[in-house]
């Protein structure tokens, strides 16, 4: 581990300019600056559920990369069209500046926050921020080597809510059972742990789409399995569904029903876009903007065996 710091490492020589020290087994080189650190991947993923502290620092916890490029500093507040938004990096939101081992940064709104940098790997850091007692972890990419997968199935609750509604648009094999009726569900950021489901039509526009019934879903990691959630819906009135989940792309996800062994394809339907202020973003005519400053918190999820559910 190392820190930016006026480490001229002292070494018996004394005058070497740059050097290298091995931290988990790869090297880092000690020559290059922070500015040169942080600008050497396209995108670093923030791994909120690694965070430390109390603290929160709001444009943080709101987004899912972050991206430095010549003083100016992009997030990633959306799953739904990352990778396209910003060809990648996402939205502007504010300013940077880097001094020895220190991160300036100047968010357009919430004003400035400054880190101490600290290199745990080639390609991952800590940021611990000056002022609070708070740390968060970021993992660097280039875009066309970033972990989308890893993105989607670290922060599935995120993603099921940035659709209003997903509608059902195809059930296929198993038997008949009563989730044959739930033609559209909803995933609220109430807790992370609120749905909502209905048997409306079929091509209800969903302004008016009316929700029959209410109740708490709950997320599991599968053990020895990266792309694959066990999502348990619990309803009000009693009934309990278990379904495995599986994401198909950044609109659609399969739902096999472990009971009926029917696999039921949701498409998303009507995009939120999360942003702060008018002209952060452009939304598409038919999205959805929410200026409520949606943030992330740790989630903890138990790990299941799959050949138990089934």
């Amino acid at each position: 581990m190392r820190r930016f710091k006026l480490l001229l490492l002292l070494l018996v020589t004394g005058t070497m300019l740059t050097s290298c020290v091995v931290v988990n087994d790869e090297y880092i080189d000690n020559g290059i600056s922070l500015e040169e650190l942080v600008t050497s991947y396209d995108l670093w993923y923030i791994d909120y559920h690694r965070t430390q502290g109390n603290a929160d620092i709001p444009f943080i916890s709101r987004a899912f990369t972050m991206s430095f490029l010549n003083g100016r500093m992009y997030a990633n507040n959306n799953i739904v069209d990352i990778g396209r938004t910003g060809n990648g990096l996402g939205v502007q939101v504010g300013r940077y500046n880097t001094f020895n081992s220190i991160l300036e940064t100047s968010h357009n709104l919430d004003g400035r926050y400054d880190f101490e940098v600290v290199q745990l790997s080639r390609n991952e850091i800590r940021i611990d921020c000056i002022s609070l007692n708070v740390s968060y972890y970021l993992i660097g990419y280039q875009r066309n080597a970033f972990d989308y997968d890893k993105l989607f199935y670290d922060n599935i609750e995120y993603f099921l809510q940035e659709y209003v509604a997903w509608e059902r648009v195809r059930s296929e094999g198993g038997t008949p059972n009563n989730f044959d009726d739930e033609h559209y569900l909803q995933f609220t950021p109430e807790n992370n742990v609120t749905f909502r489901s209905s048997h409306d039509p079929f091509g209800t526009n969903i302004d008016n789409i009316l929700w029959d019934y209410v109740g708490g879903y709950e997320v599991a990691d599968v053990n020895g399995y990266d792309d694959l959630k066990i999502l348990t819906l619990n309803y009000d009135q009693g009934d309990t569904e278990t379904f495995e989940l599986s994401v198909i792309n950044d609109e659609t996800v399969a739902l096999y029903h472990l009971r009926s062994e029917t696999t039921y394809t949701f498409a998303g339907r009507g995009f939120i876009q999360y942003r702060k202020r008018d002209g952060e973003t452009k939304a598409k005519a038919k999205d959805i903007v929410r200026n409520s400053g949606r943030k992330r918190t740790k989630i903890t999820r138990k790990t299941v065996e799959r050949r138990v559910l089934k």
